[in-house]
């Protein structure tokens, strides 16, 4: 679809990310941020959208209704070939707008509830602290990400969910096609398929045992059907695992990169809950931006966004606004970083995201008080990161203690 107002300079998007700092933006997309904030994107199959990149417009597009997260909308954007194959399936209410999107969301508010996640905190740190005792039982080096950040939100999630952790390898390996950026629509099809047939068996089984997990809870509803309740499990289980597995990783990187802050979270554990809210801002793994489309003209930023057109806004450039947060590009531990947007913004926020801070919380005050000598065992130059997926972190992390 064609962009109403013609600008001078266009941006591929996604963007490479061959220079600078690997927990940056990518350098034209921070470029578009300082000089022209609201700028015109072209994607994968040559549609052309709009990117909005600063703090305020993005907070002003995610909160207002004109802009629809609707991906059946005609005019929504899509970053590849295999996330259109998403929605051309079963769609999850965070591609909905309300009072679809308000109805399935409200059966789950309960569930992720501050007070609830809070009271989980015993059973998130046991099952840490089991994790980091296998890990360094008899050995002083591990992969991070296999055996310590994947694991603790996947069993948390499938805790939660009513799902067996001994079918965590059936679904990783899923939701890794799901969030790869170079999947064809072909194996996008497929994962999504076996995942919701998987999931869709589950929800049929919990008629007959039903349990405490939230999939059973749906299920004993009796108002929705196997396969909306395997649609808002598939988007559960994948973002209650990959989430906080590559922000666990990407955050212990970061800190090991910046011995100063790591000294300081060491000296003075209380900020650890400041602490990750830094983290959240600074290293923002969403990196592909958040797709809307416009419902009818609206101005952001200067711009003229006309009906029917996507806008992708990227919520990594907005919380590296300087505007917002001064020195932006640093990391400091003890910044007040709460209206950072790495949860999104408006009504479609993070639901799981009391869930998200309490893992994350637990998880790097663990590692720093169990892990003294934590130490990164490759040359950070050898890092693997995830430039080919829809959530930021590193494919591994080799450490050593």
């Amino acid at each position: 679809m064609p962009i109403a107002e013609t600008l001078d300079t266009t941006l591929d998007f996604p963007a490479a990310r061959a220079s600078g700092c690997p927990f940056d933006p990518a350098p034209d997309v921070e470029h578009a941020r300082r000089e022209e904030p609201v700028t015109r994107a072209t994607l994968w199959d040559g549609f052309s959208c709009w990117l909005v990149t600063r703090h305020q417009d993005v907070r002003d597009v995610l909160g207002d209704p004109r802009f629809s997260a609707d991906a059946t909308h005609p005019g929504f954007p899509f970053l590849t070939p295999g996330l259109r194959e998403l929605v051309d399936g079963n769609r999850s209410f965070l591609r909905m707008d309300d009072p679809d999107h308000a109805r399935l969301r409200r059966m789950l508010t309960a569930d992720f509830m501050v007070k609830k996640m809070e009271s989980m905190r015993p059973e998130v740190q046991r099952i840490a602290d089991e994790l980091v005792d296998r890990m360094t039982d008899g050995r002083t080096s591990a992969d991070l990400v296999s055996e310590f950040a994947l694991p603790l939100p996947s069993l948390v999630i499938c805790l939660l969910l009513g799902v067996p952790y001994g079918d965590h390898d059936f679904f990783q390996e899923r939701s890794r096609v799901l969030l790869t950026l170079r999947s064809t629509r072909d194996e996008v099809r497929t994962s999504q398929q076996e995942l919701l047939h998987y999931l869709t068996r589950l929800a049929e089984s919990k008629h007959d045992a039903p349990d405490d997990g939230i999939i059973s809870r749906l299920v004993a509803r009796g108002d929705l059907v196997d396969t909306e309740i395997a649609a808002t499990g598939r988007l559960l289980l994948i973002a209650g695992h990959e989430t906080t597995a590559n922000m666990t990783a990407l955050s212990t990187l970061a800190l090991l990169r910046n011995p100063d802050q790591l000294a300081r979270l060491r000296e003075d554990p209380s900020l650890t809950k400041v602490a990750v809210e830094e983290l959240l801002r600074y290293l923002t793994i969403v990196h592909s931006g958040v797709p809307r489309v416009a419902t009818e003209d609206v101005t952001v930023g200067g711009r003229t966004i006309s009906a029917g057109e996507g806008v992708l806004c990227t919520i990594n450039t907005a919380n590296r606004d300087e505007h917002v947060f001064p020195d932006a590009d640093t990391l400091d531990i003890g910044r007040d970083a709460r209206r950072h947007v790495a949860f999104g913004f408006g009504v479609h926020q993070c639901l799981g995201q009391p869930l998200a801070r309490v893992e994350l919380q637990i998880a790097m005050e663990t590692l720093l008080r169990r892990l003294p000598g934590l130490r990164l065992d490759i040359a950070f130059e050898d890092v693997s990161f995830r430039h080919d997926m829809g959530i930021y972190g590193v494919h591994a992390l080799p450490v050593a203690w």
